[in-house]
Order: C-alpha cells, then structure tokens, then sequence
C-alpha cells in the first residue's frame, strides 16, 4: 500500500506541473477574482474530472476502443472548435477602469461562484483528452503491481492522486493571488490575451489532430 500512495502521490505532482488550458484560466480567476472565486472554478474542474474517472473506469473497454476509432476525431474537433470560440472572445474581451477596480475589491457574490463553478465544469468536460488522460492514469497505477488492484485500492490510488492534484491548485491559486494589488488595464489586457491564445492554440491543435486522424 506505501509504494501505491508514494506512486499516487508522484503522479499528482506530475499532473499539477503539466500546463493544460485549465491551469491558465485558474491562475487568471486567482488574479482577477481572488482565491474563492479561483476555488469555485477549480471545484468544477475537479468535479469533471471525477466524472470523466468514472467513465474511464466503467467504461474502461469503450474508451480503449474509443481512443482507436473514428469517433474520437470527431470528439476532437467538436472540443476544438469549443476552446478556439471561448479563447477568441477571452482574447477579444474588453478592459476597462471600472474591471480593474473590481479586481482590487472581491466580489462575493454566491451567484459568481455558482458561475465559476459550471464554467470550470464545462471547460474541462469540453477537452476530449481528459477521459484518456486518466485513462492512461489508471493504468500506470496498474502497471507494476505484483497482481491486479481491486476496487478499493484503485480507489484509493485515484483519490491520493485528487487530492496532490488540488492541493498543489491551491498554492497555485494563492501564490497568483499575491499579483492582485500590482494589476492595471495593461495586464488584464495580457491576461486575457495570453489565456485566449493558449485556448485558440489548443482548440486548433485538437480540431487540426481529428483532421490528421480522419485522413488516415
């Protein structure tokens, strides 16, 4: 069981140093709106990753064949064309005084989390790879086992993984919300530049792989 939790706990570091279109949309709630906002977000994103675990898990047969078949170029371009619309209007968002004011003043109104919450939700359920991605998680947590895990303790490996996982989100979240009392118009103008083009630059990616992958 130590060399499963040590592996489940390197694993989660792994996973929170790899830059997926998330991790700036985090950072940039952090900054803009401050930590509970960026925890909102984080909650949805955490939520469809567990929901993406379970299907990976139940459905462990399908998404293998899924990840060979023609089904996932469409699922790629589907996705794709979801992070380029939403990269374009963050990179094409407008600032103004009256934003920069209110990032220097939380917000905390319960409906802004509940925004934030279904926003990181959808925004990670929109990345086709994820159910791969744990997919692939799964199975390293496998791979070198003296014999196969049962239920509980690909449980528990799953959720020691989570939890690195969110835990290092939140030093994130925190370490980019020492930024706030240093923002102007100009940096939320990158900001939001930086994040629309990151999620433009994996939307075609995505949309650019299916083509890739239905020419074959």
């Amino acid at each position: 069981m130590s060399e499963l939790l040590l592996k489940a706990i390197v694993t989660g570091l792994i996973l929170s140093v790899m830059l997926g279109p998330a991790f700036f949309v985090l950072l940039e709630t952090s900054i803009k709106k401050g930590i509970r906002a960026a925890l909102a977000f984080d909650a949805g994103v955490l939520i469809s990753d567990i929901i993406y675990i379970i299907i990976a898990y139940v459905f462990i047969q399908q998404v293998e064949e899924l990840s060979r078949g023609g089904d996932n170029a469409l699922i790629r371009a589907l996705g794709g064309l979801l992070f380029m619309v939403y990269g374009y209007l963050t990179f094409n968002k407008k600032v103004d005084t009256v934003e920069v004011k209110k990032t220097k003043k939380v917000n905390a109104d319960p409906k802004d989390y509940w925004i934030l919450f279904i926003k990181g939700l959808l925004l990670n359920l929109a990345n086709p790879l994820v159910v791969f991605y744990w997919f692939s998680v799964m199975a390293l947590g496998h791979s070198g086992a003296k014999s196969a895990l049962s239920g509980g303790e690909t449980f528990f490996y799953l959720f020691i993984v989570l939890l690195t996982f969110f835990t290092i989100d939140v030093v994130k979240i925190v370490g980019a919300k020492k930024l706030r009392p240093f923002i102007t118009i100009t940096l939320l103008r990158s900001l939001n530049r930086i994040t629309g083009t990151i999620l433009m630059v994996f939307g075609a990616f995505l949309v650019i792989n299916s083509i890739v992958m239905w020419l074959r």
